[in-house]
Formats: structure tokens, C-alpha cells, sequence
């Protein structure tokens, strides 16, 4: 499963622009990748770990602005149609793991 987050927050004064700083790089620190500006994806399990990571971007959050969250299957990311532009190559996000014990 993959956890997107989607946000639009405002940058107005400083103490906002910090909060915007602050959140994206827990984002960064929680594993998150970014897919565009203000989108960012995150490879989960299963519906219990989501419900962990999502409690803990509610635990994050900013005071203002806007912040989506949407869980999708593998398959239903996969599915995704890029109309314009590249997709990232650089950023490894399948979801095979190697396990050596």
C-alpha cells in the first residue's frame, strides 16, 4: 500500500514559512518521498502500519493551510498515467525488499 500526502500550506510570514519548513522535513524524516511539490508518498505494509504513520502526520500537523492524506494499493499507484513529463529514476519506490538475515 502507499500513503500519499497532499498539502498546500501558506507561506506568508515567517512563523508560516517555519511550520511549512518544520512539516516537509518530518515528511522527509518519516520516510516520505517527494513526488512533486506539496506531494509526497510513502510505502506501508499494510492498513495498520498506515493508521500508525497516519497518526503520527495528524500528530505533525500545521495550525493553517491544507493537508490531504489518501492510502491506495500498490496496483492502484501502478496504475498512474503520467500525461507530461518523466517519471523519478533516481528514487527507488517499488515495493521489493531484501531481507538478508
Amino acid at each position: 500500500m502507499r500513503l500519499l500526502i497532499f498539502f498546500d500550506l501558506p507561506i506568508e510570514t515567517s512563523a508560516q514559512r517555519r511550520e511549512y519548513r518544520d512539516f516537509r522535513k518530518f515528511l522527509l524524516r518519516a520516510g516520505f518521498v517527494m513526488m512533486q511539490e506539496s506531494v509526497y508518498s510513502k510505502i506501508v505494509l499494510n492498513a495498520t502500519a498506515a493508521a500508525a504513520v497516519r497518526e503520527n502526520v495528524r500528530k505533525h500537523k500545521t495550525t493553517g493551510g491544507l493537508i490531504q492524506m489518501l492510502l491506495v494499493t500498490e496496483r492502484q499507484f501502478e496504475r498512474m498515467e503520467i500525461v507530461v513529463g518523466e517519471g523519478q529514476t533516481t528514487v527507488i519506490d517499488g515495493d521489493e525488499r531484501l531481507v538478508i538475515l
